[in-house]
Formats: C-alpha cells, sequence, structure tokens
C-alpha cells in the first residue's frame, strides 16, 4: 500500500470519513484540510508553501532549483513546474504521494499563455479579434493539451493593462482597455477552469500580475510603478477583479512596487484589496524569485523580507526558498506567527483539494492523451481561424487586397521563410518546428495558381550585438553570411518580376514579451532599407508586419498600398496569412492598443482625459496642450481595423432619454453591409460622463460585439447600458454613478461619431 493510500486509510479511521468526493463542499473540505494539518508538522507546513523547477524542461528563469529528489521525499514541495509528460510528472508525484510522511500530492505548474503545443496568436493579436467565445475557445484548448501533458496549474492569464508599448510585455497581455482586459480575462479563466477543476481537461487558472505590472515607469521591465488609488481602480484593477469575479484559482504577484512597497510583500495590495475587499479565496504564488528580489528594492534580508512577503498574504514562493529556509527561523524569533503559516498552508492544500489531487493524486497523468489530445487537425483549424481573425488590415488602397489568386507573387523580407519567429514570444511550452511558415502557407493556400518567387532581402537586424540579445533562447535574428548589398539586390531583381509585392517584416519574437522593452519601436534600419527600395520598383506593395507591440511605422505606412499587422500568430499563422490576403477571410481585427505617431507620443491610449487648455484637432494653436514636432492624434487610434467590405452606422436609439439608477437602458444601432463582400464588424459603444466630480475621461468603451453581415445586409445591434456602467470609483474609493449628463457613441473605432445623450437622474 502507498503512503498516501495508508494516510487516507488512517484518516478513515480517525474521522469517520473516506477520501473527499470531488463533489464536496466546502464543509467537506474544511475538515478534511483541518485533519491533515494536525498531523503536518512546522517543516511540512513551510514545505507546501515552495514551489521549485528542476530546470532542464521549459526554460522560464534564469535560477533553477537544486535537491529537488530530497526535497519532495522530505515535503519540502508543495509544486512544481518546467517539467512536463505524464510518464515524467508520475514519477514525480509518486516521490511526493508514495515516499514523503504525509503523502501529500504536488501541484504541477506552467506558463501556457497563449497555447500549449497548439500555440496561437500572441495574446495582445489574439485580443484583436474581439471575440470572446473564439479566445474562451483557444484557452479551453490550451488547457486539454496541457492537462494531457500532467501539466493542471496555469500562469496565465497576464491581465496587466498597458498603454506603453515601449514594454515587452505589452505582447502579453489585451491592450490599453479595462473593460475589454475584464472581458478577456473572465473569459480566458471560464476557458481554462471551465466550472470544474476536477475535469481532467480543465487546469488552474492564475491571474497576473498582481498589480499594475503594465505601467513600469518608463516602460521599462520590472521598474517602479507610481499612481493614485483612483487610477488604479478606475484603469487599471478591473481586469483583475473580473478574474477573480470568475473564479480563478490563484493570483501571482507582480515585480513591481506599489505605493513603494513591492507587490509580493504588500499588505495592502494582496489582503486589504485582493481578499477583504474583492472577497479572493484562493492562494496568492510569487512570481519568478520576486520574493528574493525585494532585497535588491531595498526592504532587507531573505529572512526580512519572506516574513514580510507571509505576513502580506504571500502563500507560495516561487523558486526563490526564502520560506523553506528562513520561515522556522522567522517563527522561533516571533517574526511570524504559527498561524500565519497556517492560513497560508491551508490555502495551498484546499487548492489541491479543488483539484481533485486528494482523490486521485494521478489523475493527470494518462499516457494515452498526449498522441489524442495534442496538436489535433481540429486544434491546429481553430489556430488558423484564430490567426486569420487577429490580424488588422491597416491600410488597403485602392482596394489592392484580396489579391487574385493569379500571376506572380514575390514574397520578401527576412519573417517569410523563418520558421522560428512564427510562434510569438513566451510559448515556452510550444515548438516553432511545428509551424507553418508564411512561404509554406502560401503554397498550400495559393498552389499552383500563383506563381511564387521569394527572397530573404535583408537580416531581421545586422547589429550581432543586438542580436546576441535576442537569441538568449535560441536563434530568432539570424545575420546571413551574404552581405545586405547582396540580399538586397536579389529581393529587387525577384520583385521586378512580379505582379505584387509582399513583404514580411517586423520583429524577432524575443524582441518583444519579458525582459524586451524598447526605447526604439521604429521598424529595424536593415528592413525599412529594404521597404524603400522595393517601394522604388513601382510594384503594388503589401506590407504584413510581425511584431508583438504597437511600432512606429509612420514610414512604412506611407510606403505601402497595403498594410497588415499581422503580430506573431502561431503554430497556423503561415496559412491563416494567405487565406486573409487571397480573401478567403475578410479581416476583422481591431487594435486594442493605440498605435503612436512616434514613440514621444507615449503613453498614448483612447481615454484621456481633457486639460484645462484642450486642443481643438491637430492644428497647433499656442498655448494649447500639444507638441510642437507631432500631431496629439495617433497614427492609429484603439478599435482601429479595416474590412475588405466597408460598414454603414445609422438610427442610433435609446429607449427613454432620462434613467434613474435602477433602470437599464436599451441602446440599438442599425449596421449595413455597403460593400461587395461579406464581413464582420466589431460594433462598439463608448460612454463619456459629461460632468463629473472628478475629471472624467474623453470616453469609455462599455459595450462591443462582433457581427457578421451579408453584403447588402442591414442589422440592428442591441446594448443595454446599467447604472454599473456609469458607475467609477471617487476618491475614498466609493463606486457609484453621479446622475447627470451623458453621450453615447457607437461605430467602428474609438473615434466613433454617431451620437445620442441621456441623462441619469
Amino acid at each position: 500500500m502507498s503512503r498516501f493510500l495508508l494516510f487516507v486509510a488512517v484518516l478513515f479511521l480517525f474521522t469517520g470519513c473516506g477520501t473527499p468526493t470531488s463533489n464536496s463542499g466546502d464543509s467537506e473540505m474544511d475538515v478534511f484540510v483541518s485533519d491533515l494539518m494536525k498531523k503536518m508538522t512546522i517543516q511540512e507546513k513551510i514545505g507546501q508553501l515552495n514551489l521549485i523547477t528542476p530546470g532542464g524542461g521549459i526554460p522560464t528563469g534564469s535560477v533553477v532549483s537544486t535537491g529537488v529528489e530530497e526535497k519532495i521525499k522530505t515535503g519540502k514541495v508543495g509544486g512544481i513546474f518546467g517539467v512536463y509528460g505524464p510518464e515524467k510528472n508520475r514519477q514525480a508525484q509518486q516521490l511526493a504521494v508514495e515516499e514523503s510522511r504525509l503523502g501529500i500530492p504536488m501541484i504541477f505548474g506552467s506558463d501556457v499563455i497563449h497555447g500549449y503545443k497548439t500555440t496561437f496568436p500572441l495574446p495582445l493579436g489574439l485580443a484583436s479579434t474581439w471575440d470572446m467565445e473564439l479566445i474562451e475557445k483557444t484557452a479551453q484548448i490550451a488547457a486539454k493539451e496541457a492537462t494531457a501533458d500532467g501539466i493542471f496549474w496555469n500562469f496565465s492569464p497576464m491581465v496587466d493593462v498597458s498603454r506603453d508599448p515601449r514594454w515587452g510585455r505589452i505582447s502579453e497581455g489585451a491592450g490599453e482597455d479595462p473593460y475589454l482586459g475584464s472581458e478577456i480575462a473572465k473569459a480566458m479563466v471560464n476557458g481554462y477552469q471551465q466550472g470544474n477543476l476536477t475535469a481532467t481537461t480543465t487546469m488552474m487558472a492564475t491571474v497576473k500580475h498582481f498589480a499594475l505590472y503594465g505601467a513600469a515607469e518608463a516602460g521599462r521591465d520590472y521598474n517602479s510603478v507610481d499612481m493614485s488609488h483612483l487610477r488604479m481602480f478606475n484603469e487599471y484593477f478591473p481586469p483583475y477583479k473580473a478574474a477573480i469575479d470568475a473564479g480563478v484559482g490563484c493570483v501571482m504577484s507582480s515585480f513591481n512596487d506599489v505605493d513603494g512597497v513591492p507587490a509580493s510583500g504588500n499588505k495592502w495590495l494582496l489582503t486589504d484589496v485582493l481578499r477583504d475587499r474583492w472577497g479572493f479565496d484562493g492562494f496568492v504564488v510569487s512570481d519568478y524569485t520576486s520574493v528574493n528580489e525585494m532585497i535588491a528594492h531595498g526592504l532587507g534580508d531573505l529572512q526580512a523580507v519572506s516574513a514580510l512577503a507571509l505576513k502580506a498574504g504571500l502563500d507560495m514562493d516561487m523558486v526563490g526558498e526564502g520560506f523553506l529556509t528562513t520561515l522556522e527561523k522567522s517563527l522561533e524569533e516571533g517574526k511570524v506567527t504559527e498561524e500565519d503559516i497556517n492560513i497560508a498552508c491551508r490555502r495551498i492544500l484546499e487548492a489541491k483539494y479543488k483539484l481533485g489531487l486528494f482523490e486521485d493524486p494521478y489523475l493527470y497523468f494518462d499516457n494515452a492523451r498526449p498522441e489524442n489530445d495534442i496538436l489535433t487537425a481540429e486544434h491546429r483549424q481553430v489556430a488558423r481561424q484564430a490567426a486569420a481573425s487577429s490580424m488588422v488590415l491597416l491600410k488597403n488602397e485602392n482596394q489592392l487586397l484580396p489579391l487574385e489568386k493569379s500571376g506572380t507573387a514575390a514574397l520578401v523580407g527576412p519573417l517569410v521563410d523563418s520558421r522560428s519567429n512564427m510562434l510569438g514570444t513566451w510559448a515556452p511550452t510550444g515548438d516553432f518546428n511545428l509551424a507553418v511558415t508564411v512561404l509554406e502557407g502560401f503554397k498550400n493556400v495559393v498552389g499552383d495558381d500563383v506563381n511564387i518567387v521569394h527572397a530573404k532581402g535583408a537580416n531581421i537586424s545586422d547589429d550581432p550585438e543586438f542580436a546576441k540579445k535576442i537569441n538568449v533562447f535560441g536563434p530568432k535574428i539570424f545575420i546571413d553570411e551574404r552581405s545586405p548589398e547582396t540580399m538586397l539586390r536579389e529581393a529587387v531583381s525577384v520583385s521586378n518580376k512580379a505582379d505584387v509585392i509582399i513583404a514580411v517584416v517586423g520583429e524577432a519574437t524575443e524582441m518583444t514579451g519579458e525582459s524586451s522593452s524598447r526605447t526604439d519601436i521604429t521598424m529595424p534600419p536593415s528592413q525599412k532599407k529594404l521597404l524603400k527600395e522595393l517601394a522604388k520598383t513601382g510594384k503594388p506593395l503589401v506590407i504584413v508586419n510581425m511584431s508583438g507591440r504597437p511600432m512606429e511605422i509612420v514610414e512604412e505606412v506611407e510606403m505601402a498600398d497595403a498594410f497588415v499587422q499581422m503580430w506573431h500568430a502561431g503554430v497556423e499563422g503561415g496559412n491563416a496569412l494567405p487565406d486573409v490576403l487571397f480573401g478567403d477571410y475578410n479581416p476583422s481585427g481591431k487594435l486594442t492598443a493605440t498605435f503612436p505617431v512616434n514613440v514621444g507620443q507615449v503613453p498614448i491610449y483612447y481615454s484621456i482625459r481633457n486639460t484645462g487648455r484642450p486642443q481643438d484637432g491637430d492644428t497647433f494653436q499656442k498655448f494649447k496642450s500639444n507638441y510642437l514636432d507631432a500631431p496629439n492624434s495617433p497614427l492609429f487610434p484603439f478599435g482601429y481595423g479595416l474590412s475588405y467590405t466597408s460598414f454603414e452606422f445609422k438610427n442610433l436609439s435609446i429607449d427613454k432619454a432620462t434613467i434613474t439608477n435602477n433602470d437599464e437602458l436599451k441602446v440599438s444601432v442599425e449596421v449595413t453591409n455597403t460593400g461587395n463582400f461579406d464581413g464582420e464588424e466589431v460594433v462598439q459603444l463608448y460612454i463619456r460622463d459629461m460632468v463629473a466630480s472628478i475629471t472624467p475621461p474623453l470616453r469609455l468603451l462599455k459595450g462591443f460585439e462582433k457581427v457578421s453581415i451579408s453584403k447588402g445586409e442591414t442589422k440592428t445591434v442591441e446594448f443595454t447600458i446599467t447604472n454599473e456602467d456609469l458607475a467609477f470609483y471617487h476618491a475614498d474609493l466609493s463606486f457609484y454613478a453621479e446622475p447627470g449628463e451623458f453621450e453615447i457613441y457607437v461605430g467602428g473605432d474609438s473615434n466613433a461619431s454617431l451620437a445620442s445623450k441621456f441623462t441619469l437622474k
């Protein structure tokens, strides 16, 4: 008999109950966990708070744990990540269940950020679909594949609002808007967890990074964050709270400080807000060694910061092992209490209970599942659909697109045939060798109908020192043995023989993501030079930009006859791009982060507040809020995206001109497809509070719906506005709507001009 089963048998004799079933109520969980904790030593309780990674698996950080096997056997490990495969994880679980004193199972986690093996567009691209059903489906698939490989705890979704494209991790979130970010947070949590954590195809989600990580000063990763509580609650907190309300099982603390205190040791953040105000009842895990990093923040030695973190409300220490090595001493010295340790331990054990691990610690380790559940044809088809839906058409002069499936097309650029750059950043569970390149995708989609010629044309960057920084986890920037001049001549020669040039350019995958902040978000010089030479040929030029962030692309857009923002589109991105360019799919993506004219406008976002000297339009006016050398307006606004067809918005109506706090306002608008293609439009509703006790934003997104409309068809889209949509946090952090006049705007982007008014009594 295993130690785990022996423990269950003993527990049955002493408590009169057996192993809890998956549908046990909270009271049964409380009894089970309480009885288990009575048998645990202080060392075993502290061991549950230790999350380790053995290395050699999935690289997610620079530190790895040592002595892993012995620590598991002695009850010093609560969870493990960075290993995968049902057999390997079963062997690790056996060490905990069959060789530790109490046989407490471990929880197995990973960073499954935008898909597992079936890699979807990076999150900023996926957000650009504005399709909550599709986004939830991608999370379901990710959970199914990850659990097939023995991973059932996910360090996703990342919901950090970011308005600074210099910050590399903008690629991992939903963009700049708290309302859209909240809807996506809910969709991701529901997709991962599906309301049933004991199902073998679901996994526990972790909302991160709590909190405000996307507002790092100067767009520099891990940097300080400083903002008012009003701004936190109104603009940055909503997506985290949405994930909590959706039932997310875990919260991860962020690297940055909040009010001068690092998040991993911030009691106001982890206890006052997260638990007391929002009612979160799961557990909090640190980010990678973020407890230890509070030493560099200046808060004391490892013992001091570990005690601070525990008392602040942090339950599990990722990799740093400060809890494991110092909490017992801090207990002896009265710096923490046994109750502090008990609370954290209970939260970890409750998570394991909810995951069904005490019923079956090997629930997720089925050797037959990887072959049947990972990277299936069905999953790849969803990835192809997601990739096509995420692409944003930014320019289409003279309706160059969609292209005809005939003639000769020149595929030019360093990302045309670059398999290693298809998946996008922070896809540690993916395998770029499984990805379809753009060149392969074109051949798959158009076959012999189009003569495809291609040339690399340029390196992503010619700078070997820059390439070295990007290639830390493997080559992403390949500097060709040929000279830049030779490659450029070849590209021009190939292009001169074609009817249309399709230039696939942009960033290598690791030019965005963690520790990938940039002060210069322009196209690398090598590629800019290539594009200028291609434009000189006079051939129709389609520019396709692969990136993980909004970029400064004024020149590129001017050169292009058509411009498509592709993002890094995942394992099926190579097939999805020709689907879009040749019209098999009519692009429907909309930007979720503003594209600046230049980096000097940053931070730039649609929901700005007026100054006392607002400038009307972009014509320079002295002593108004403006620039001498650039407009106030962005290159492309939030919510923007073209289609091959056109849509007309008309007949905006509201069911009443005056409402009270208990009323609902019904809003409807007619949308007509006035073009020559069937298509999808994201109908967006914005509200402006005309007079308030604090300066209100010029407008806020409060509703959207993605609708499919056939050419010539008119559809009526309806929205419901409630008091909560009009409410905001006040100086005392109370949340309510103020009476007064409001304006509604409906249209296809954040500059929507179709308007109406109503009054809240």
